[in-house]
């Protein structure tokens, strides 16, 4: 390779394809429309048959949509009996890896990659995976999905076994329209990559539940809260953090690779997080927060990005740490699948070079010959 040519290490800002599902670009859009006003107004069905279909539904192809949502939440029993024998020691993450790989072999044509019906059906069926295996974890009887209840009520039903209240099904609801989608972020990345090979749908979207486990990507949301969780009151928040910095710690959900001053998406769900956090009656983890969040800024430079907010969201949910990322999952399935049939229709393998830095033009020598020193 040229030395002239350009090296950009991890890609940053580097342009690896088309896409016309979502843009970062004078605010995140998906299908050009504004993620705030799809948080504000609409409902995850709707987000979701938009990235799945293009365009926002009509009240009857919503209908439609939702019933076969329900009638595709089914999972096959030998799916769930499976992930009971599975260590209770082996994370929420790597089980749902396993889980949704072995849907796979009750799929009657596996292979196909473009089919909306696969994505359809994993949309219904992950957070049966989520919830069951939290539930075999803690003991409790696994719970079918009520059909009156949205993606976003089931999930909180599912897990908790009580029915939400109004309000936190629609912050549970606005969160999993701020993750659905995001560009070519690293899993999406992933399952195109994937898909390039003409692999098919389960491989890609396995490959990018593995790329979302990382503490860097989708784990961020966990290690969130287990940094709040360090600090007992509002009078450590700054000595806390000086700390940090002076250790040259990494401050979870905080700075972005695309948003430089700030992730948009943090802001719709930060006022749920304050609402919440008052109606509990306890607003101590948000007035920590506030604190973090202002220390980052004026002393940093950083802002946060969507991972600050929906760890404390999912804390006065009620929803233990270790489901954050599969949460994650439960959403941005929508727009890895969205990517898997936009690569698959315009399909070119993706086959980036390497900048070599080794070494050259070395004489070979018979075994005979190597000094047996080195």
């Amino acid at each position: 390779m040229s030395q002239a040519q350009p090296y950009f290490p991890g890609l940053d800002g580097v342009l690896a394809g088309e896409t016309a599902i979502s843009t970062i670009e004078g605010g995140l859009q998906y299908f050009g429309y504004a993620v705030r006003d799809l948080a504000e107004d609409a409902s995850f069905e709707e987000v979701a048959y938009l990235l799945l279909h293009g365009n926002l539904p009509t009240e009857e192809q919503l209908a439609d949509f939702e019933a076969v949502l329900i009638e595709a939440s089914h999972v096959p029993a030998e799916v769930i009996d499976f992930m009971a024998t599975i260590p209770l020691h082996v994370g929420e993450m790597d089980v749902l890896r396993t889980a949704v790989s072995a849907l796979a072999h009750w799929d009657e044509d596996p292979t196909e990659t473009s089919d909306i019906t696969k994505a359809e059906r994993l949309l219904g069926q992950i957070p049966i995976l989520i919830a069951a295996r939290y539930r075999q974890r803690q003991g409790f009887r696994v719970l079918r999905p009520q059909q009156d209840l949205s993606i976003a009520g089931n999930l909180l039903y599912l897990i908790t076994g009580e029915e939400p209240s109004e309000f936190q099904e629609k912050a549970m609801n606005v969160s999993l329209i701020l993750y659905a989608e995001h560009e070519f972020n690293a899993s999406t990345f992933t399952a195109r990559v994937v898909t390039s090979t003409k692999s098919d749908l389960y491989s890609a979207v396995v490959a990018a539940i593995a790329a979302l486990k990382g503490p860097l990507h989708g784990g961020a949301n966990e290690q969130v809260l287990r940094q709040l969780q360090q600090i007992d009151s509002l009078d450590e928040a700054e000595n806390w953090f000086h700390q940090l910095m002076a250790k040259k710690g990494l401050l979870m959900g905080f700075g972005h690779r695309v948003y430089k001053e700030g992730d948009p998406r943090a802001v719709v769900l930060k006022d749920y997080c304050v609402r919440l956090a008052e109606s509990s009656g306890n607003t101590r983890l948000e007035e920590i927060a506030e604190c973090i969040e202002r220390l980052a800024r004026d002393k940093r430079g950083l802002y946060p990005n969507l991972d600050w907010p929906s760890a404390r969201l999912y804390y006065y949910l009620g929803l233990d740490v270790d489901l954050y990322t599969p949460l994650f999952v439960a959403s941005r399935v929508t727009g890895w699948c969205a990517h898997i049939i936009e690569q698959a229709a315009h399909n070119r393998l993706i086959r980036p070079r390497a900048k070599y830095i080794g070494k050259s033009d070395l004489t070979f020598e018979p075994l005979s010959e190597r000094d047996q020193s080195e």
